[in-house]
């Protein structure tokens, strides 16, 4: 197969959009993003994720939680109940599964774009086990690990967390399960000062190499670091380009699976926001297929 035959993996339904009814858009960004790959003229194949199950998601929450949830009788992580959103929530966190399951398969292959996976989604890390946070309900981050556990696809798995703040629902989650086998990694505990971001991508490459003992890494490419982001504040717009090719990069030396999500991103201009993702999309194309221009 030729690298202008292949195509990145991209897990995308209509099922996963929302309005959230919230200052967050990340239950509208998968169209969006989606959207913008497209217009780019980026090699991305869209594949319906199924959702994850009830069963599924309770591996890594309270079932009475997930039941309330979905059921309409305890608020998500926007802080309502809507039904639209309950319904999009297991796409997302299946779009989540089904990424890492065909990163983790794609390392069998030799063809472009093999061991690397998207997932258009948003929404996960502050969730706790037994409770939403931060326009996050599930933590799909884990759900997904759970699965993957409990499948045998993976034995270790690494969250590679970028976002701008601390994924302090994926910690509590880890703690409540007594993950071992999970290898957690938030930025936002250690990197939050632009005098630290060249120092911040220096390390990068050291940051993946504490998961080169994983089966698969689960990659939150946030937006919200951004300089102007009105919840972040201290990478251009190039450092992020920037840190998603030495993510790329290292994962690909060290042949890690890598399915990678949106995280988050807070710009009034959604435009920004939008560029931020299409440059993740150029930098996964660029180290996997070849020169995304």
């Amino acid at each position: 197969m030729s690298t202008s035959e292949a195509s990145v993996q991209v897990f995308y339904s209509p099922k996963m959009v929302a309005d959230s009814g919230s200052f967050s858009p990340s239950a509208s960004k998968p169209e969006w993003v989606v959207q913008a790959w497209r217009e780019a003229g980026l090699p991305i194949e869209l594949v319906e994720p199924g959702p994850v199950g009830r069963e599924q998601l309770a591996l890594a929450h309270e079932r009475a939680f997930v039941d309330g949830v979905l059921d309409g009788r305890i608020a998500n992580g926007f802080g309502n109940r809507s039904q639209a959103v309950a319904a999009s929530l297991p796409f997302t966190s299946g779009a989540m599964l089904a990424a890492a399951r065909a990163a983790i398969d794609g390392t069998r292959e030799s063809a472009p774009f093999a061991g690397v996976a998207a997932a258009p989604c948003s929404g996960f890390h502050h969730a706790r086990h037994d409770g939403a946070a931060g326009f996050c309900t599930f933590n799909g981050l884990m759900v997904a690990a759970c699965v993957l556990k409990q499948e045998g696809r993976a034995g270790q798995i690494g969250i590679l967390d970028f976002d701008e703040h601390y994924g302090d629902g994926t910690d509590e989650i880890v703690a409540w399960l007594g993950a071992d086998w999970v290898v957690h990694y938030s930025a936002g505990r250690h990197w939050r000062s632009p005098a630290q971001a060249e120092r911040f991508l220096a390390e990068v490459p050291a940051i993946v190499d504490t998961m080169a003992g994983c089966d698969v890494v689960l990659y939150q490419a946030g937006a919200d670091p951004h300089v102007d982001d009105p919840l972040g504040g201290w990478l251009t717009t190039g450092q992020l380009r920037r840190r998603d090719r030495l993510v790329f990069e290292a994962c690909r030396r060290l042949g890690l699976p890598v399915a990678w999500n949106l995280a988050g991103g807070y710009q009034e201009d959604r435009r920004r926001i939008v560029e931020i993702h299409v440059n993740t999309m150029r930098e996964c194309v660029a180290v996997y297929g070849g020169s995304a221009g």
